[in-house]
């Protein structure tokens, strides 16, 4: 069994860090901590801290902060972050207004 799907190790207990309330998620306003928790509660992949805590999912859809979330990951659960699985990429999104829309189908 691979060590990051391995749920029969103890990963201790959840001791706060000094920089635990840094923020990486800016979309979604998720921080290191609360990643770290995640993590010590369960959640070895990057599917599950995602839907979870909701990181990567805020409008850049993880192109800022999938690379942190997932080193995040990966040191608590001490293996490379190469052995975590890719998260779902989608691409950037932004808000469109709704008059955009009814000129489309207005044809103006």
């Amino acid at each position: 069994m691979d060590i990051v799907n391995d749920r029969s190790r103890s990963l201790g207990d959840f001791i706060t860090a000094s920089d635990d309330d840094r923020i990486i998620c800016r979309c979604e306003e998720i921080t290191k901590g609360e990643i770290r928790r995640a993590v010590h509660d369960g959640m070895f992949s990057m599917h599950e801290v995602r839907r979870f805590l909701r990181c990567g999912m805020g409008l850049c859809q993880g192109q800022t902060c999938g690379g942190l979330v997932r080193a995040v990951i990966a040191r608590e659960l001490g293996v490379p972050a190469s052995e975590l699985d890719d998260a779902t990429a989608r691409a950037p999104m932004r808000p469109v207004e709704m008059e955009t829309f009814g000129r489309e189908v207005a044809g103006v």
